[in-house]
């Protein structure tokens, strides 16, 4: 399964980006670890996996301490190592409701953009924690229904959240190089 791994973090001069190496990782702490030699004294550390243009799996470090982990869809745990590695071990599974959730707009304002008539996809069964990114400007709504939108690859899913939370540009970056 190829995959690719941007660790996104927030430090005293803004935001920077860098592609994460996961191989070899023994586990989630092992994953978290690298993400935390990222930058030691970072506030704030986030990890996007994306696999196969199928699975994002979304990580979560705060001052180096509390890893909280999201995964699009359940099924990345049965479809991959890495899946099993990043997932596994996530017990609560999302409680919203698919259905309940409010497209996303296109400009980070509470209005529904045009895109508001695209399905999500019913089979989609997000874990972990939806609102790792609540307070940056993703509320769990958001960051399911970018999920579960047919259509959506996890590296669209990546771009948009960051284009709401402010790195969108070191992602891109990042992916020319």
């Amino acid at each position: 399964m190829s995959h690719f791994a941007a660790a996104v973090v927030r430090g005293a001069i803004g935001w920077t980006a860098t592609e994460l190496d996961l191989t070899g990782a023994a586990d989630l702490e092992d994953v978290g670890d690298r993400l935390r030699d990222v930058d030691p004294d970072a506030e704030l550390s986030l990890l996007f996996v994306e696999a196969d243009d199928t699975y994002l799996a979304i990580l979560r470090l705060d001052d180096g301490e509390d890893l909280r982990v999201f995964g699009s869809d359940s099924a990345f745990v049965a479809e991959s190592r890495l899946g099993a590695m990043l997932l596994a071990d996530v017990k609560e599974p999302v409680a919203l409701e698919l259905d309940a959730v409010e497209p996303p707009a296109a400009d980070g304002a509470d209005a529904v953009d045009d895109d508001e008539d695209k399905p999500v996809d019913p089979d989609a069964d997000p874990v972990g924690d939806p609102d790792l990114l609540g307070d940056l400007g993703v509320p769990a709504g958001r960051l399911i229904a970018l999920c579960g939108r047919e259509g959506m690859l996890p590296a669209d899913v990546t771009a948009e959240v960051g284009q709401l939370i402010g790195f969108g540009d070191e992602v891109e970056e990042l992916r020319d190089a």
